[in-house]
């Protein structure tokens, strides 16, 4: 939030939205081949070695195709409101040094090393927080500068992941594994692309329909919902990791609404509990948040919603259903701009479109829970 206070509310729109396209972009990096190394991480920690230089050997390979998405995605969303040389620092920092510094951090987690795993994320968090604030300090404020701060801190977040936390291993080259894997591997990134886009098209969609300025006051509610999703994220992942290796641990449906229900609760309670709080202290986050700060209550369904349907794609990954979970988060991608765009241009003002959000996040999680259910009844895949 010490962003959101430091650049004009327009500047932070464009930048939350171009750092949204660039988690998105980021996925092509390698390839998906970031999953083998984590479900190797799980069960055959041995290989890690081997499918570590795997995924840098598809990594380097996937630059030119990452490249060429982002010059597409800057000329289809941004080029009227932002300069090329921004765009791209903030890609290249969310694909080439944050994508990877993750990637440490799922080996971890794939070990059992969650205080690493946990540690790391903390750790770019304040280190991001130290940049903000020391972008704040400066006299002269703008986008192409700041740009230019986020892209040192995750280089620093990235070099501190790798030296001191990522496994010791001889890096093997073995091309026969490798294919194997290649399909599941580019699977996993096709859906891992299509899954950012349907999180993060509604952001996109704001820019192109409704202007940096609408853009910035959602790229804020946005991201105070995000906070909710903290918990839920860190539910799933342990979840992942035994569904990996009992894949009918949720077969049970009652079993899956309760998880569901714990779920919206937890998201809904979080948001509630932000939105009085921003309404007795609507400074509390800096006076640019509290332009946003009435709005907050008004997008009471949304974290439970969205998380819900972020957590289906997750009981996919687990089963080995990558496939299915890529075509899923296509159509959830194409109902969400159908759903959104129609939002956006029926309604002009920043309430009215805020509060439709909550319809919106429901159609998409009735659409999940029909495909992901049906997903569910098929045999799980291991790989």
């Amino acid at each position: 939030m010490v962003l959101a206070n430091a650049l004009p509310i327009a500047d932070f729109g464009l930048f939350a939205t171009a750092s949204a396209a660039g988690v998105m972009l980021s996925r092509i990096l390698a390839f998906g081949f970031i999953a083998p190394l984590y479900r190797v991480a799980t069960v055959k920690p041995l290989l890690i070695g081997t499918y570590t230089a795997g995924s840098l050997l598809a990594a380097v390979i996937s630059l030119p195709i990452l490249a060429l998405a982002s010059f597409a995605v800057y000329h289809l969303f941004f080029k009227a409101e932002m300069a090329w040389g921004a765009f791209a620092l903030v890609v290249a920092a969310e694909a080439l040094l944050w994508r990877p510094a993750e990637a440490v951090i799922i080996v971890n987690n794939g070990l059992n090393r969650f205080g690493h795993g946990a540690f790391l994320v903390i750790l770019g968090t304040a280190i991001r927080a130290l940049a903000a604030a020391l972008f704040a300090s400066l006299a002269v404020r703008d986008l192409l500068t700041w740009t230019l701060f986020y892209l040192a801190a995750n280089a620093l977040s990235l070099g501190i992941a790798v030296i001191f936390f990522y496994p010791r291993s001889r890096l093997r080259l073995k091309p026969k594994l490798y294919v194997r894997r290649l399909a599941d591997a580019v699977y996993v990134a096709s859906a891992e692309v299509l899954f950012y886009l349907q999180m993060e098209l509604d952001k996109l969609l704001v820019l192109a329909l409704g202007g940096a300025k609408l853009a910035g006051i959602y790229a804020i509610i946005m991201r105070l919902v995000d906070l909710t999703a903290i918990p839920v994220r860190t539910f799933s992942m342990l979840l992942v990791q035994k569904m990996m290796r009992s894949p009918d641990l949720l077969a049970r449906l009652m079993r899956r609404l309760g998880v569901e229900v714990g779920i919206f609760a937890v998201s809904t309670l979080a948001i509630l509990a932000l939105a009085i709080l921003l309404r007795f202290f609507p400074t509390l986050l800096g006076t640019n948040v509290a332009e946003a700060a009435p709005l907050v209550l008004l997008a009471l369904f949304v974290p439970g919603l969205r998380n819900i349907v972020e957590y289906h794609a997750e009981l996919l990954f687990a089963r080995g259903q990558t496939f299915i979970r890529a075509v899923n988060l296509l159509l959830l991608a194409g109902a969400k701009a159908v759903l959104l765009s129609h939002v956006l241009q029926a309604y002009g003002a920043a309430e009215d479109i805020v509060l439709r959000l909550n319809g919106v996040f429901a159609g998409l999680y009735l659409i999940s829970l029909m495909l992901t259910y049906s997903a569910l009844g098929m045999p799980a895949r291991r790989v």
